[in-house]
């Protein structure tokens, strides 16, 4: 029996998505109505300025920033290097393929162009772009510019590749130009619910170019599915035994939305009614509390230490206390194989993306670094993003890549601290009156005032007159001023102001 489980928590505000396994939580998705993700959205947008130095253009889709446009993603550009390539066989129109088109023969400012959002905006980075349409329905993925049939590399099977491959041939309709990615639940699909996702994506075309014959730049043609509809186009498996939605509308937009375009997804749509929120009922919401904590404590007593930055994460693995040498080496694996399954499910519910460095607890056996690095391959499987795992570096580091399809949990979730700004820690207040004593002096030697006086911290403000009121009055004999010190309650330690009187 299946033990997977979707939980869906809808309110005017946002759309909150756990998935459970074994009722655990193992992913989290928030998406606001205020900034909803836009990955999908096919606009009509205005080149904004073409970098030939780049090979790459900024073009406005309405969005703050302009979205950013690699000539590698420009369809026209791609089918011609293609070309090239295949004319070239190993000589210079090979090798210069990704040249062979310079991003300004291809665009020029002003310029309407159809595109399709790749990537959200991240962090100061805007929107990723691509001209190269794509349209995802539950089984295929629909490219109207291409002609060809691709498959998805799930589905290993080969005989069972080419009997899809020859099924969705046959139900194609004559007049079809464009080409389609089966995906991975296309391999057990009827014939009916094929014939319905191509007819859907089809008609869903018509209308996207219908839109945009009509449209000034720049303009949305195309959002994609809210959340909810996406959970049931993409996360639901048959693995999944229920889907659970607290809110009565959704329910009824979704039965509605599984009912034309996935039936089978219907029985398993539940509307809860209970007194207690959903997400405290399946202890949802103390998953997220502990997924925005550094620290993630194992049933062994060892923990990890996950650490979030720009550049990379990091997860530190410690065993949490020394259990004696005989059966140190057990500990270190034992607890080194629970990590590597709590660093799988943390990276899916955090949802972490780029570089990731794990440092496990050392180990001098070879056999125990394989087991764990086994069991650690064997619970990232379970991830629907796309990652690569390095071996043991030299230094007995794990590192890895994870995609970055959204922002990260505690990017949604929280902001950097605004008293020490994201450092994760504060100057003391011993360090922030030495550099109050130093800015006095300074400002008296550019503009010698009558007086001083210092608005800080209760904290500082105290130490100034208490233990530092020596050196205080040290530096009012020095510069011959009277110094003053003001509490302001509401400053932050590291803040102060130095007043001119």
């Amino acid at each position: 029996m299946s033990s997977e489980e979707i939980l869906i928590n809808v309110t005017p505000q946002e759309t909150r998505v756990a998935v459970l396994a074994s009722g655990v939580a193992h992913e989290l998705v928030v998406e606001r109505t205020a900034n909803r993700g836009i990955v999908g959205n096919i606009c009509v947008g205005k080149v904004a300025r073409v970098l030939p130095g780049m090979q790459s253009a900024f073009v406005d889709i309405g969005l703050e920033r302009a979205a950013f446009l690699h000539v590698a993603d420009i369809f026209e550009h791609r089918r011609f290097a293609a070309a090239q390539s295949g004319e070239g066989g190993n000589g210079a129109g090979n090798a210069g393929g990704g040249t062979a088109r310079p991003i300004e023969k291809l665009l020029a400012e002003g310029q309407p162009l159809l595109v399709q959002v790749v990537k959200d905006p991240i962090g100061t980075k805007g929107a990723r772009l691509s001209t190269q349409i794509s349209i995802a329905g539950r089984l295929l993925v629909y490219l109207p510019q291409e002609s060809h049939i691709g498959i998805s590399q799930r589905i290993e099977d080969e005989a069972g590749r080419l009997l899809l491959r020859e099924k969705l041939k046959e139900l194609m309709p004559p007049d079809e130009k464009g080409g389609f990615i089966l995906r991975t639940l296309a391999e057990g699909a009827s014939d009916e619910e094929l014939r319905v996702d191509i007819e859907y994506l089809r008609r869903l075309w018509r209308d996207i170019r219908e839109r945009a014959a009509g449209a000034s730049a720049p303009a949305l043609l195309h959002q994609d599915l809210s959340l909810a509809q996406r959970v049931l186009r993409d996360m639901v498996s048959g693995d999944t035994a229920r889907v659970i939605v607290d809110s009565r509308e959704n329910h009824q937009l979704l039965a509605a939305f599984a009912r034309t375009y996935m039936p089978q997804v219907l029985p398993k749509l539940e509307h809860y009614t209970g007194e207690r929120p959903l997400f405290d009922l399946y202890n949802v919401e103390s998953e997220i509390e502990k997924a925005l904590r550094s620290r993630v404590d194992l049933k062994s007593g060892g923990y990890l230490i996950v650490d979030q930055t720009e550049a990379l994460t990091t997860v530190d693995v410690n065993t949490g206390g020394f259990v004696g040498q005989r059966n140190f080496d057990d500990t270190i694996f034992k607890t080194n194989l629970e990590a590597a399954q709590a660093i799988a499910r943390q990276l899916r519910l955090r949802n972490l993306g780029g570089i990731i460095v794990i440092d496990f607890i050392d180990m001098d056996n070879q056999g125990h670094r394989s087991a764990v690095l086994e069991e650690f391959q064997r619970a990232l499987a379970r991830d629907r993003t796309r990652m690569t795992v390095s071996g043991f570096t030299q230094l007995g580091l794990v590192e890895m890549t994870r995609k970055r399809t959204r922002e990260s949990l505690a990017h949604v979730l929280c902001e950097p601290c605004p008293t020490c700004g994201g450092r994760g820690e504060v100057k003391t207040a011993r360090t922030i009156c030495y550099e109050i004593l130093r800015e006095i002096l300074r400002e008296h030697r550019a503009f010698h005032a009558k007086e001083y006086r210092v608005l800080a911290a209760p904290p500082v403000a105290d130490l100034l007159l208490e233990d530092e009121s020596a050196s205080l009055a040290l530096l009012s004999d020095f510069i011959e001023r009277p110094v003053s010190v003001q509490v302001e309650s509401g400053y932050t330690q590291e803040q102060y102001d130095i007043v001119l009187l």
